[in-house]
């Protein structure tokens, strides 16, 4: 068996659990976890995985990805932009081992806090000299290329759509509906995600109980906010539960603003809205969104981010046309098909081919700025 692929990141969340079988299938692969700041419903567990996973892992510092990397114990390194240290040492360690390097890359926008600014040259340097780039989609392919990436291939992002697209029983579906129309978001209740631009949209729209409901499952710093505004704020749910609501409800929103350091990447309930037919509202600062999945007027709609205004009136013409809202509904299961596990699987395993016949050139930085 040929050596196996170091792959560092922060954690193996339950979305990306299938992701990472799949690559295990195509390619000998060894997870190093980290740890740090806990997304996509992952269990912090202090970079430990959870228990019985398909492939193997290991629970590091992140300085310790660089002795892990130029160990010589492995053929290829790959690596996310997540956490403070731990790409650059798995980058430089790569290169003291002689190893090809793929930068697993999911921004499209450079965080403008402390940490991103100081981050930042290392990051483009490597966004130009890494041996192949994997990203999440066509938004962050054009950021990594006006930064020097000559190889970029693009990994779609996908959950388990085995588990998002079947439906739930009717009496599960019945108990989750609040009103005869119901618009929902699911994710973290903080600002980014654009909960307070929701609650004003909704206010606009002159929908109200008992026809009307607003649905905000999840937990943070707004849910009280939400509550306070006559929102539904069930707090954090197991992800059946959350299918339960998708199923109950005429629309998913998903109104993230972009603030100095997040822009959201992709945006996950996305695939999951879509799978179980349901119309998406986004702005144009989701990833999904500007990575082509949500196309306005196609399977969802499209709206500026921050303009409460623009989503209420979103939300009141999908109210207003039922049809509208099943004609979308349709063509975004259909069209999420595509965006599975498998698929981003051979998009990594095909970076990894780029990257083994490629060795990085002698250059300066590259060109362009910001």
């Amino acid at each position: 068996m040929s050596p196996p692929v170091l792959f560092v990141t922060n954690y193996v969340p339950p979305a990306r659990v299938g992701a990472f079988a799949a690559l295990a299938e195509r390619e000998p692969v060894e997870l190093a976890l980290f740890g740090g700041r806990v997304h996509h419903g992952a269990v912090e567990l202090g970079g430990v995985a959870p228990p019985d996973l398909p492939f193997p892992t290991r629970a590091i510092a992140q300085r310790e990805a660089f002795t892990l990397a130029a160990s010589g114990r492995y053929r290829a390194v790959v690596a996310g932009t997540v956490g403070r240290t731990a790409l650059l040492a798995a980058y430089l360690g790569a290169r003291c081992a002689g190893v090809p390097f793929v930068l697993w890359a999911t921004l499209w926008a450079q965080p403008k806090g402390p940490a991103g600014l100081a981050g930042y040259p290392a990051l483009r340097w490597i966004y130009a000299h890494a041996d192949a780039v994997v990203t999440y989609g066509p938004h962050v392919s054009a950021y990594v290329t006006a930064r020097g990436a000559l190889q970029v291939r693009e990994a779609p992002q996908a959950v388990d759509a085995d588990f998002w697209s079947q439906a739930p029983e009717a009496a599960a579906i019945e108990a989750a509906r609040h009103a005869s129309f119901q618009a929902l978001f699911t994710g973290r209740l903080l600002r980014e995600k654009g909960v307070r631009v929701l609650l004003s949209a909704w206010r606009m729209t002159g929908l109200e109980a008992p026809h009307a409901a607003l649905v905000l499952v999840g937990r943070g710093p707004e849910r009280a906010r939400a509550a306070a505004t006559g929102a539904l704020a069930p707090g954090e749910l197991a992800p059946g539960d959350i299918r339960n609501f998708y199923a109950a409800s005429d629309v998913v929103v998903v109104p993230s603003i972009p603030t100095r350091t997040f822009r959201e990447p992709w945006g996950l309930v996305v695939n999951e809205a879509m799978s179980q037919g349901r119309a998406v509202i986004a702005t144009d600062a989701v990833g999904a969104a500007a990575g082509g999945l949500v196309q306005s007027g196609r399977n969802g709609l499209v709206v500026p981010a921050g303009d409460a205004s623009a989503l209420a009136a979103a939300l009141r013409r999908l109210h207003d046309d039922p049809a509208e809202r099943a004609r979308l509904g349709a063509a975004g299961r259909q069209d999420v098909r595509g965006y599975t596990h498998a698929a981003w699987a051979d998009a990594v395993a095909a970076a990894l081919a780029d990257a083994a016949g490629r060795r990085p050139p002698a250059r300066g930085a590259p060109a362009g700025e910001d």
